[in-house]
């Protein structure tokens, strides 16, 4: 573990130097995609509302006043606060976007044109702009003006039917996946359209949908049903069509996750639990004939796990290279040398001196890594710093606070 202090920001570094955006999103999807830029150099101006901020200040956990979760969705970032239902507020936007070269937004469709921020406005403004839009259900279709939130997302992707054990009500991954993922895919088509933009010189609008960042990433479920009409059902623990790999029960109570699925491998794995004739058995030499006896390997993998503590398990798996691993708590995490020597624990030092441990950053480029620079800001924290780069006077910056139309101070 290293410690980053950076209430004091240091200079600009990482592959997106450079790099303009405008951020008008809020809680997860729009505010993550705009992170992972941040941490890699670019300049994220944060929009926020007067007053209570972005929502995602007062979300779980929270140490003095503020969510501890704000600090890594938000480092790195330069905060605003402006009342976008202001004409006069919209017009700053304006003028932030006439000079950006990425915005990005998670409103419902149709906020941005109603405050005259959409597409068209923009793009005639800016050409260049790249303007991220992530919804519940994208731009267009029927279900365009329903609000969705991630876990609905998840539900009609398709994931959350497969998250149960067989018979018992699903389960929610006890993440913001399907916000996550939406993040994810702003990101690659934000990074897509800045490649195409050095051949054109244009800008674009990117549309990711919640639920169809989960769908893409459901592997053969679809073109399982069209070729099979098969309904793929939930699983528990195991891996459907992929055997084995699965959680064991240890002696000690805890799981062991065994996935002995390639076939030299599965060799390795019957040898080392003690039944080698199943290794050599000709029915079992594939994952075909695995499958259709996967009820007969996992109780032999369950017998010689329930005689052994999961670090017995894990030691000898180890010995002769089966994949296999412990199901962590955070506080695995946090003790894991792994992790710290992968930097995926920093420390940063808080405005009070406090130290708080957060996560690393992701991906690991060997030249241009990604850094923190900046601890999360304050409401308006750079309100008056982004006002006078646009050329506005202290005289112009102090009647708009006294209209209410932005808040904020000099950092």
């Amino acid at each position: 573990m290293h410690t980053e202090a950076p209430s004091t920001p240091s200079p600009v570094q990482g592959p997106l130097a450079g790099l303009k955006v405008l951020e008008l999103g809020q809680l997860i999807a729009g505010p993550f995609a705009a992170k992972t830029l941040a941490d890699f150099g670019a300049d994220i101006i944060k929009i926020e509302p007067p007053g209570a901020g972005d929502p995602l200040r007062k979300w779980r956990l929270l140490k003095d006043g503020t969510s501890v979760w704000w600090q890594v969705q938000s480092r790195n970032k330069r905060s605003v606060a402006l009342d976008l239902k202001n004409p006069q507020a919209q017009a700053i936007v304006r003028q932030l976007a006439s000079d950006a070269d990425v915005l990005i937004e998670n409103f419902r469709p149709g906020a941005m044109e109603g405050w005259g921020l959409g597409p068209d406005e923009l793009l005639k403004l800016n050409p260049r702009l790249i303007m991220l839009r992530i919804s519940g259900y994208g731009q267009t279709g029927p279900y365009r003006d329903k609000p969705g939130f991630g876990v609905v997302a998840e539900a009609m992707s398709g994931l959350r039917h497969l998250t149960a054990e067989p018979g018992r009500v699903p389960v929610r991954v006890g993440v913001s996946i399907g916000d996550t993922l939406a993040a994810l895919h702003g990101v690659i088509g934000i990074l897509l359209a800045l490649q195409e933009r050095q051949r054109s010189g244009q800008g674009q609008v990117i549309d990711v949908a919640l639920y169809e960042a989960v769908f893409n990433c459901m592997e053969s479920l679809l073109p399982e049903y069209s070729a099979f009409g098969a309904v793929r059902g939930p699983a528990g623990s195991a891996l459907p069509g992929i055997a084995p790999s699965n959680a064991y029960r240890c002696r000690d109570e805890g799981y062991a996750l065994i996935a002995g699925n390639g076939d030299s491998i599965f060799k390795r794995l019957m040898a080392t639990i003690g039944r080698p004739e199943m290794g050599a058995d000709p029915e079992l030499a594939d994952n075909a004939g695995r499958v259709a006896h996967v009820d007969r390997i996992d109780e032999a993998i369950g017998q010689w796990a329930a005689q052994r503590t999961v670090d017995e398990v894990l030691a000898a798996l180890d010995q002769v290279a089966v994949p296999a691993g412990r199901i962590y708590t955070v506080a695995d995490i946090a003790a894991d040398p792994h992790y710290r020597a992968r930097d995926m624990l920093d420390e940063v030092q808080m405005d009070d001196g406090s130290l708080l441990a957060v996560p690393g950053i992701v991906p690991k480029l060997s030249r241009t890594p990604g850094s923190h620079r900046r601890n999360a800001p304050q409401i308006g924290q750079d309100t008056d710093a982004v006002l006078r780069e646009m050329g506005l006077s202290p005289e112009q910056i102090s009647t708009l606070k006294d209209q209410g139309i932005v808040a904020g101070g000099t950092p």
